[in-house]
């Protein structure tokens, strides 16, 4: 637990790093998934490790170590984390929940207004606005919505119009909203993923012009993406809405002229491997903490000691040790039960039913008290 409850914090910085490094440089799609994932993970990962190291200085109120019950000096001269560190990350974690729970309010909020828009606006699929403004973007809802201003229509020749409508239907038909949902409310619970949420904006426009390519079968669809970010410079757009001109529009021009990007496995296979190291630390952190309550629950389990020099291995003797004390702890677990069995039904602690026998226990063990 020394080392392997900080991995998920480094991952989340790597990731960090890596992930404006990367996904340009992937095919949209497959680049939006990646970043899900990772998104998901590691928000979970920062949750769960923050709860660990949080956990760690909680068991150690006296209140708190009556209910396990532990020994709270047992925990104390176990535990590797500093009562800083605890109080830290539970201060953290706090942080995180609220965090998440106003921005899940306010996403919240932007859906339903954009469903209520949805509804209010006339016409089929296509709304067009009378605006002078030049305005584009797509409403989620049920079903979504295209809006286009009047004056946006101006703007824009017959061939730029159809690149236009291909890409705000391309947004409503792969729900890219509900991708930025996800990256939002992961970057507001582990806020080292917010570079993962402007990656994705891009990513998500970059996917959104591709459909729009294939639709119309001409890569020349990035001269209608120009004009619309130009003749909407400065516009502010709706909560929740999904505009053409989004993200850093003359890498994606650049980007449509270019020939498409082939599949590359090697960052999707480093991301995969990180997400794997991520998880499997903090599995291993969980065990450890596990253990360490153990001890301070039955001191008098097997101990995870280190072995003598020129022995067993040490993660045999780890390993062994760890079995031990789980039986132990089953054991005792059993036992206490018992004892609850035969106080309900008034009979002495201790003492077997007629016909039972206490074969369970060895002749030479003794039955251990709590500490």
């Amino acid at each position: 637990m020394r080392v392997s409850v900080y991995v998920p914090f480094i991952v989340s910085v790597l990731l960090a790093l890596l992930a404006p490094w990367a996904a340009p440089r992937l095919p949209p799609r497959p680049a939006a998934w990646a970043l899900t994932c990772a998104a998901l993970v590691t928000a979970g990962a920062w949750v769960g490790a923050l709860a660990l190291l949080a956990f760690t200085g909680v068991g150690q109120i006296p209140e708190v170590a009556e209910q396990g019950p532990w020994s709270v000096s047992m925990l104390r001269a176990e535990n590797p984390v500093q009562l800083v560190v605890a109080v830290v990350g539970g201060l953290t974690l706090t942080g995180s929940a609220l965090a998440l729970g106003l921005a899940a309010r306010r996403h919240l909020r932007a859906l339903l207004w954009a469903r209520r828009d949805c509804k209010r606006l006339p016409g089929g699929e296509l709304a067009v606005i009378d605006d002078p403004r030049p305005e584009a973007y797509a409403l989620p809802g049920t079903p979504g919505r295209i809006v286009v201003s009047r004056g946006m229509l101006r703007a824009l020749g017959d061939a730029e119009r159809q690149a236009l409508l291909a890409h705000e239907r391309a947004h409503l038909r792969h729900r890219h909203h509900a991708f930025q949902i996800t990256w939002r409310l992961a970057a507001a619970v582990n806020p080292l993923l917010r570079p993962l949420v402007t990656s994705g904006a891009f990513v998500l426009e970059r996917w959104a012009d591709e459909e729009a390519a294939a639709a119309t079968g001409d890569r020349t669809v990035a001269h209608a993406i120009a004009r619309a970010a130009l003749a909407t410079s400065g516009a502010r757009h709706r909560p929740g809405a999904l505009a053409a001109d989004g993200g850093p529009v003359p890498r994606r021009v650049r980007a449509l002229l270019a020939p498409p990007r082939r599949p590359r496995r090697l960052p999707l296979i480093a991301g995969a491997l990180l997400l794997a190291l991520c998880c499997g630390s903090l599995t291993k952190a969980a065990v450890d903490t596990d253990a360490m309550f153990a001890g301070a629950m039955y001191p008098h389990c097997p101990s995870a000691a280190r072995p003598e020099p020129g022995g067993q291995s040490a993660d045999h003797h780890r390993s062994m040790s760890l079995t031990g004390r789980r039986s132990c702890r089953a054991r005792h677990q059993g036992e206490a039960r018992e004892t609850a069995h035969q106080l309900q039904a008034g009979q002495q602690p201790g003492v077997p039913h007629p016909g039972q026998t206490d074969d369970h226990r060895p002749a030479d063990q003794p039955r251990a008290e709590h500490v």
